[in-house]
């Protein structure tokens, strides 16, 4: 059974680049409520343990790096078969490959500045909601 809720970073570089507004937009348009969500920056020991499970690739020190650079809004999105939809609004992790009209296509700049963060399960999805946010930040 598929859940009800995802996770999303909108990333350093799309923030800095002015995009939070759209992509929230996009969101919004596509059906999904924010339980929670805030502006936000990742020390690097934070950052190293959201993305522990990629520590022995070899991009895993360039994503930390990236992700601490400047300030994400990290928000718990809710609507049916949350993750699955998402992922296919934020499209393909390179831009390059991403469908026409996806958040990626749109406003990622490559495939390590990829402009957004979707869960990609609902285990995680429900591990990555606790990490940035407490049951009292959620509604």
């Amino acid at each position: 059974m598929a859940s009800n809720i995802t996770l999303t970073m909108i990333k350093p570089d799309g923030v800095a680049d002015g995009f939070t507004g759209k992509i929230l937009d996009h969101i919004i348009a596509a059906g999904f409520k924010i339980q929670a969500m805030k502006l936000t920056r990742l020390s690097t020991e934070k950052a190293q343990e959201f993305y522990a499970v990629h520590k022995e690739r070899p991009f895993y020190g360039e994503l930390v790096a990236f992700m601490t650079e400047g300030p994400i809004v990290a928000a718990v999105l809710e609507k049916e078969n949350a993750v699955e939809d998402f992922r296919k609004l934020i499209g393909a992790t390179n831009p390059a490959n991403a469908a026409e009209g996806t958040i990626r296509k749109l406003y990622a700049t490559n495939i390590e500045r990829n402009a957004i963060h979707g869960s990609d399960s609902d285990e995680n999805a429900a591990i990555e909601a606790a990490f940035h946010f407490s049951g009292l930040e959620r509604f």
